[in-house]
């Protein structure tokens, strides 16, 4: 459904962010994508949507497909009409406006009311806090109720891919537990596939068909998430300290040879 190959990304002509990327998401898969602060997760993902154009980002190498089509040169309502929307990170939100019209905001693109109604319905079902504070002003939101409606927001669009950006960030461990449930709900339930990207590596992986790690603009590491999430050298990086105490870049973890060790 979704490839990128070998992707660099340069932000106003100086700036090198990613080198080389290459990943795939395969029609009705779960797929992470993992990695600390500053690695370049939240880039690739605004290059596969369109928006890195406008924040003055561009693809300099390689491309990046859609069912066949390429995008990376393509402006962001293109592709959201081709059906792929991101879920950004920080859940920004209209929020002057109430609950179900930032909902109904994810229909922009569409002029059929019947199946618009019926989308919301599904939103309402996946969602069943937003149907209970649909008058709601949103600027009041929790941060999970944020997230739960960025998200419906989202749904919509009626997307065969949904990237989301850091979903869980912010959240209460039963909160992120409620809505990776639902996003592995709506991955069974529609069918849609979507690319995580999360630092928490244990419930992305938990949920997730397959995995990449980044580090530094480069894809270090990937493979089956089962495979992944036994894997010492992902655990030790992500619990951030190595045997003596001292924080390790991935690439420095004990284990670590060369990535198609782990492809064997």
């Amino acid at each position: 459904m979704l490839t990128l190959n070998n992707i660099e990304v340069i932000y106003s002509n100086v700036i090198l962010v990613l080198k080389g990327v290459s990943l795939t998401v395969a029609p009705g898969a779960v797929v992470a994508l993992l990695g600390a602060n500053g690695a370049g997760k939240t880039t690739a993902l605004k290059a596969m949507s369109g928006l890195l154009r406008t924040e003055l980002g561009e693809v300099t190498d390689g491309s990046i497909e859609f069912e066949g089509t390429r995008i990376d040169h393509k402006d962001p309502e293109a592709i959201v009409r081709m059906g792929m929307v991101q879920v950004m990170e920080g859940r920004p939100l209209f929020e002057q406006l109430t609950v179900e019209e930032n909902i109904r905001v994810g229909a922009y693109s569409r002029n059929d009311t019947a199946a618009i109604r019926s989308d919301m319905e599904a939103v309402y079902h996946y969602f069943p806090n937003l149907a209970r504070m649909k008058h709601r002003v949103s600027g009041y939101l929790s941060g999970g109720e944020r997230q739960m409606l960025v998200m419906g927001r989202g749904l919509m669009a009626r997307p065969k891919l949904m990237l989301l950006d850091e979903p869980s960030l912010g959240l209460s461990p039963t909160l992120v537990k409620e809505i990776f449930k639902i996003i592995q709900q709506i991955n069974e339930e529609k069918h849609t596939s979507i690319l995580v990207v999360e630092q928490n590596a244990f419930i992305a992986l938990s949920i997730s068909d397959h995995a990449y790690v980044m580090e530094n603009g480069r894809i270090v590491l990937d493979g089956p998430s089962a495979k992944l999430k036994e894997n010492e050298d992902i655990k030790e990086f992500y619990l951030g300290l190595s045997q003596v105490g001292k924080r390790k870049s991935y690439k420095e973890v004990k284990h670590y040879r060369r990535r198609k060790r782990w492809l064997s």
